[in-house]
């Protein structure tokens, strides 16, 4: 997406394809957590996320958040740029969205939580190899680091 056009903040909820449209899958087998826990689980991760030819993503992915319980992130809003400090294969990612998962004990793990939905923002920095299969590291806010592989299905 070029610097002069307008985001499209409701595209994410379209569900029809586009000329150029990518739909590929997200998984993630291994998070780092910043500062460990008993009470830290194995977290793991698969999803979709579609990306349009300008660079808008959009999708969804379930997980087991770091205390074990099934949780889902839905975001209608992301963008990819690629071609990072001159390196071609190089992309900074960013979503937003829905996540739900974090109940009970665990609420206030994440902010402005409630009933186990909050709001939440994925930064992201990976390498697109020319297969079009892509790893990247998430930035979970102030929690930890995801590593994630993306692989085209489309």
């Amino acid at each position: 997406m070029s610097s002069a056009q307008a985001y499209d903040w409701g595209d994410g909820f379209n569900l029809s394809s586009k000329a150029g449209d990518s739909l590929n899958l997200m998984v993630s087998p291994y998070t780092a957590h910043f500062h460990p826990s008993d009470d830290h689980k194995y977290v793991w991760l698969v999803g979709v996320e579609r990306e349009r030819a300008d660079g808008a993503l959009a999708g969804a992915a379930f997980f087991s958040n770091s205390f074990g319980q099934e949780s889902a992130y839905i975001f209608p809003w992301g963008e990819i740029y690629r071609n990072v400090l001159d390196q071609p294969q190089m992309y900074v990612k960013w979503t937003a969205g829905l996540l739900y998962g974090y109940r009970g004990k665990y609420e206030d793990k994440v902010p402005f939580n409630h009933g186990g939905f909050s709001p939440a923002i994925v930064p992201s920095l990976g390498w697109e190899f020319s297969s079009k299969q892509q790893i990247q590291l998430n930035l979970l806010g102030f929690n930890g680091l995801m590593l994630q592989f993306t692989q085209p299905l489309k």
